[in-house]
């Protein structure tokens, strides 16, 4: 039972003591609801998270251990979780090769990648020349691709060690990792609920510490939201910050290579080796990329208001009906420790932010319907054979792909046909013209603006896969993200009622294109300044390979 102060109903009515538009979030109301009860018999630690990147650097140069050793670790731990998480859909077998290689650096006194000996889960929709790249689908059961990605190829140039290929949604389409052709993943928090989608399996990979950092896809939300769901950071940079190069494509326009870990400085340093122009990609952005690390301060040298002065907007519309009200009251309470940090937090308003979402969909399942045509037997994917050319066409396609997969191109080619094209197309088009106008406006009076990454914490199994209306309601917080090409940072925030030690909820914090420096340094402030959480689920605190 949660007493009066806890009381969701409780929060929203203090809340709305304050006016429209300047609603401020004073010490009024406690800054977080308390942990629950099942997760604080678990006695755990306040202490902020940590550089798992940075320790393991630190172990490496001192001699305290050998890559080799932590690599056994890992795989000790991958075979000891992943029988009830199912992250992974392949897993490398030249991870103790690579480590050997490292620690024979090391012995050589030969200067270390940043990313050396770290382990790193790479979603299955992203080409590895080592290991199958499937993109969760059966039109590409078993396709090696003869390249890297330049976001691989560059975490391998860095020292990183690619463990496996990460589950997800087929092509990406969906917000429960359900959707994949191989298996279903699960919520380390919750065994019973999902990982979120479609970067299930690499969120679901970094909270159960299958693997340090991984990389994710985020199309309309699928780094943010499973982030959220797993209780893990996230981080979805702007578009063009990262090469896209190697990402097979579901909507071009949109989709956005993005980063976990289960800090924030993880989660930066990851960025940071993978971001900048490449002339293989054409959407590239020649962008300065800053030294994101020097953002990153110990808790001892932070003032007692680090982020004095600045302006946070919280978006009215993402605390309106059909939001849960736990979360909501963790986003208020987030937006009050805000304030304690310094920050003003008023309340703003984005009058196209409803419109967002079926524009989001009208646009990419249009994209899908052009981009996924290359999948057909002959030039990409399993050929069933038949003795015309459509009929090869036809079954290879209607084999090879799932549900879902075929209802967004069927959506997508209905948007795009003939007499259709200016009232579905052309007018969702208009639409994501006027997001990123409100953005900016609302940017330019803000230093930074936040919101649930959810409207829920995570879904038990089954609850949207035959709803998909209800599923694509969930993306409602991070589409309008994607629709104006701004980065955007998903971090734990506090707790909601819920499986066997409470489910997590994220803060997602948007900035201006190419701010991802304010983000991290913000987002790594408010975790360390954090108090009472340990963002450790069941499945270790139980003493699974901690």
């Amino acid at each position: 039972m949660l007493s009066t102060v806890q009381n969701p109903r409780f929060l929203l009515r203090q809340c709305r003591h304050f006016p429209p538009k300047r609603r401020r979030f004073h010490s009024s109301t406690p800054l977080f609801l308390s942990q629950p009860q099942a997760l604080a018999s678990t006695d755990l630690p306040s202490s902020p998270p940590q550089s798992q990147i940075l320790t393991i650097r630190d172990n490496l140069l001192n001699r305290r251990t050998t890559a080799v050793e932590l690599a056994q670790l890992a795989l000790t731990r991958l075979r000891l979780t992943e029988p009830q998480i199912h992250s992974f859909i392949s897993v490398s077998e030249t991870v103790l090769r690579e480590a050997e290689e490292i620690d024979a650096k090391i012995a050589r006194n030969e200067e270390l990648g940043p990313l050396a000996g770290v382990f790193v889960g790479v979603k299955d929709n992203i080409c590895t020349a080592d290991m199958p790249s499937t993109g969760g689908s059966r039109i590409l059961e078993n396709y090696r691709p003869p390249f890297d990605a330049t976001a691989v190829k560059r975490v391998k140039d860095c020292g990183g060690i690619v463990v496996g290929k990460t589950n997800l949604d087929e092509f990406g389409m969906g917000s429960t990792t359900e959707g994949s052709a191989f298996q279903v993943t699960a919520n380390p928090w919750d065994v019973s609920r999902v990982p979120g989608g479609s970067s299930g399996g690499s969120a679901a990979a970094v909270s159960a510490r299958q693997c340090v950092v991984s990389l994710g896809s985020d199309t309309g939300g699928s780094v943010r939201q499973p982030a959220s769901f797993c209780g893990v950071v996230g981080l979805k940079p702007t578009y063009g910050r990262v090469s896209r190069f190697g990402l097979m494509a579901y909507a071009s326009s949109l989709d956005v290579i993005g980063c976990f870990g289960s800090s924030v400085a993880d989660t930066g340093i990851l960025l940071h080796a993978i971001a900048g122009y490449d002339r293989l990609d054409s959407t590239s952005s020649k962008h300065e990329v800053p030294n994101y690390t020097s953002q990153f301060m110990s808790i001892s040298s932070l003032e007692s208001k680090p982020l004095k002065g600045l302006r946070v907007g919280l978006i009215r519309e993402t605390l309106d009906d059909g939001v849960d009200k736990a979360v909501v009251s963790s986003i208020i309470g987030a937006a009050s420790h805000l304030e304690e940090l310094g920050c003003t937090v008023t309340e703003v308003s984005l009058p196209s932010f409803s419109l967002g979402l079926p524009a989001y969909y009208i646009l990419a399942s249009s994209e899908s319907s052009s981009n996924l045509s290359r999948y057909d037997g002959v030039r990409y994917g399993s050929q069933v054979g038949a003795d015309r050319l459509n009929s090869l066409y036809g079954d290879s396609r209607a084999k090879g792909f799932g549900p879902e997969v075929k209802m967004r191109i069927l959506t997508g080619t209905y948007a795009l046909s003939a007499g259709y094209y200016d009232a579905y197309y052309k007018r969702a088009q208009q639409v994501r013209t006027l997001v990123q106008k409100s953005f900016k406006a609302a940017l330019n009076e803000n230093d930074i603006l936040i919101s649930p990454a959810a409207p829920s914490p995570a879904y038990s199994f089954g609850e949207k896969k035959n709803d998909p209306l209800a599923m694509y309601a969930g993306d409602i917080m991070t589409v309008n993200v994607n629709l104006a090409g701004l980065p955007a940072l998903v971090l734990p925030c506090g707790f909601v009622e819920g499986g066997p030690a409470g489910l997590p909820v994220g803060l997602q914090m948007i900035g201006a294109a190419f701010d991802e420096e304010k983000l991290l340094k913000v987002g790594h402030i408010f975790e360390q300044m954090l108090k009472g959480y340990k963002f450790i689920p069941p499945l270790l605190a139980d003493g699974i390979a901690c």
